[in-house]
Parts: C-alpha cells; sequence; structure tokens
C-alpha cells in the first residue's frame, strides 16, 4: 500500500488555509532529498511557512512538497521529500498532525496528537 503520510498532510492543510490560519511544516532537514533554503536551518530542522500568501506553485504530491518562495527576499524553489515532514500544524493555535520518525520507509504512519489508548481495567464488585 502506498503511504498514508501525504493524504494527511494534504487533508492538514487544506483544514487549516479553510480556517484562515498559517499552515506550517516541520521538517527534519538533515532526512531530506529535496533542497532546502540553508541559512534558515536550525539544529537539523527547518519550519517552513506554506500560507497560499508566501508561497508559489505549490505542489503537495505523494513523494515530494514542491514550492516557490522568497527568502530573505532571493527567490528559490523548495524540494521537501515526503519522509522528511515531520509535522504539519497551525501557526496560530499549534493543532495539527506529529508524524512518527520512526516509520519512514512508507507503512503506517502513526501521529503524536492521539491519546495512548488506556488498557480496560476490571473491578471486583462483592
Amino acid at each position: 500500500m502506498t503511504s498514508l503520510k501525504p493524504y494527511l498532510i494534504r487533508a492538514v492543510y487544506e483544514w487549516i488555509t479553510d480556517n484562515h490560519l498559517t499552515p506550517y511544516l516541520l521538517v527534519n532537514a538533515g532526512n531530506n532529498t529535496g533542497h532546502l533554503p540553508e541559512d534558515y536551518i536550525e539544529d537539523g530542522k527547518i519550519v517552513l511557512n506554506l500560507r497560499p500568501q508566501a508561497v508559489e506553485a505549490l505542489s503537495l504530491g505523494n513523494d515530494l512538497i514542491e514550492f516557490n518562495a522568497r527568502f530573505s527576499g532571493k527567490p528559490m524553489m523548495v524540494v521537501v521529500s515526503i519522509n522528511a515532514v515531520m509535522a504539519i500544524y497551525a501557526k496560530e493555535n499549534g493543532k495539527g498532525l506529529v508524524f512518527d520518525q520512526e516509520d519512514n520507509d512508507g507503512g503506517s504512519d502513526e501521529t503524536t496528537t492521539q491519546p495512548p489508548a488506556k488498557k480496560p481495567s476490571l473491578k471486583i464488585v462483592k
């Protein structure tokens, strides 16, 4: 099966923009096979603003996220591999999805936004 991750990214992106919020993409720069603005990478990560007014020609594909943007006034084509995406969230309230970085092979994707399931407990009543 194909990875669920790009579909979730597209869905959350649409939800964020439909609610007039600013979509931010957290990227693991060390795991990225694409092209990122090196001057803005901190601690091996970069946060990218995907607000429609901030980017041009945005493509949220199954393998890559591509767009044109300006960094310090200089135009640049940004290419992010889906496997490098750590999270997509709204700047204003932090709501979105954080992806499990242990599983980047296209298999099942998990999010840390879901609370862990509690085991049922039984109580003996006499």
